[in-house]
């Protein structure tokens, strides 16, 4: 969760709101599939339905009084076979970044794509 004051009051964004904004744009860029999310009981990794792609995002906050709060983002997804992998992890990089910014107004410090797995469309 992050604070930010302002003139008028204090803006706290929740974890589940970064969480949902980077898996939705996540989710939506060329060449994935859906989002990741490994069991912990079986160890396997599972393709989330547009619902809860929440899950396969991972926040690190950092909580700076001088230069502001910004955030970090790990994502797990699961891509299309036949794309090149690196371009779309570029993409989806900027996308999230750019996201997320814009709709908090929250420095991204980072955001790193693990492919968990790649299925035929």
């Amino acid at each position: 969760m992050l604070k930010q004051k302002t003139p008028l009051g204090e803006i706290i964004i929740t974890g589940e709101v970064f969480t949902t904004l980077a898996g939705a744009a996540a989710s939506n860029c060329f060449g994935v599939r859906g989002m990741a999310y490994r069991s912990v009981s079986d160890g396997l990794v599972h393709l989330l339905k547009r619902e809860v792609v929440g899950k396969g995002v991972h926040i690190s906050y950092s909580v700076d009084p001088d230069n502001g709060n910004s955030i970090s983002v790990e994502l797990h997804i699961v891509a299309k076979t036949g794309v090149n992998l690196p371009v779309i992890c570029s993409a989806i990089i900027e996308d999230v970044a750019y996201k997320l910014n814009r709709d908090t107004g929250t420095k991204v410090d980072a955001v790193d794509v693990y492919i968990d797995s790649v299925m035929i469309d």
